[in-house]
């Protein structure tokens, strides 16, 4: 019997040790403080254009631009548009082929208006020594709420001249990273 009383007393001791630990006052109204800043990093574009996408074979006549059109699905998102804070737009150019291209970005509605306009030169190369030519844009301010716009991006290749001899391709490899704050 006093066994169980000195466990009892035990027990009890115990459990208001445990139940009485220090315990420091938690202020909610910090949680307003909290800001996540996710970066989101997506491909955008390449491709690889053979020198021959320049020159019409069939009506041998020279070919001076050449469009891609792509979607820019992320921008869709309301919750994106809110909290987007910077855009950057990296380009990698490998150029192969013996002549300078001027390179246009142009960001599009879905009615195809133009809501931004980016350029670049890339330098020219050969096929045995390809020139890689890098282009970084950053959009953030003003700029940026325009860019939340577009849902299209279209990028122009042109060249300044060709013919049916020229030689070699131009490469392209690209990444959107966007910079989120909620």
């Amino acid at each position: 019997m006093k066994t169980n009383l000195v466990n009892s007393y035990l027990a009890v001791i115990v459990v208001s040790v445990l139940l009485s630990a220090c315990v420091k006052d938690t202020d909610f109204n910090q949680a307003d403080d909290i800001v996540i800043s996710p970066v989101v990093e997506l491909d955008l574009v390449h491709f690889d254009l053979p020198s021959i996408r320049f020159f019409d074979t069939i009506a041998s006549t020279p070919v001076l631009t050449v469009r891609d059109t792509t979607d820019l699905r992320f921008l869709n998102d309301e919750e994106v548009r809110l909290n987007l804070k910077r855009a950057e737009f990296y380009f990698k150019f490998t150029n192969g082929i013996q002549h300078e291209f001027q390179i246009d970005f142009q960001f599009l509605t879905p009615q195809d208006d133009l809501i931004y306009v980016s350029q670049t030169q890339v330098s020219p190369g050969t096929s045995s020594n390809p020139v890689v030519t890098e282009y970084t844009d950053n959009i953030e301010g003003a700029l940026l709420e325009q860019l939340t716009l577009a849902e299209k991006l279209v990028i122009s290749v042109t060249i300044p001249s060709s013919n049916a001899n020229l030689e070699g391709n131009i490469k392209l490899q690209s990444k959107a990273t966007y910079y989120l704050e909620f």
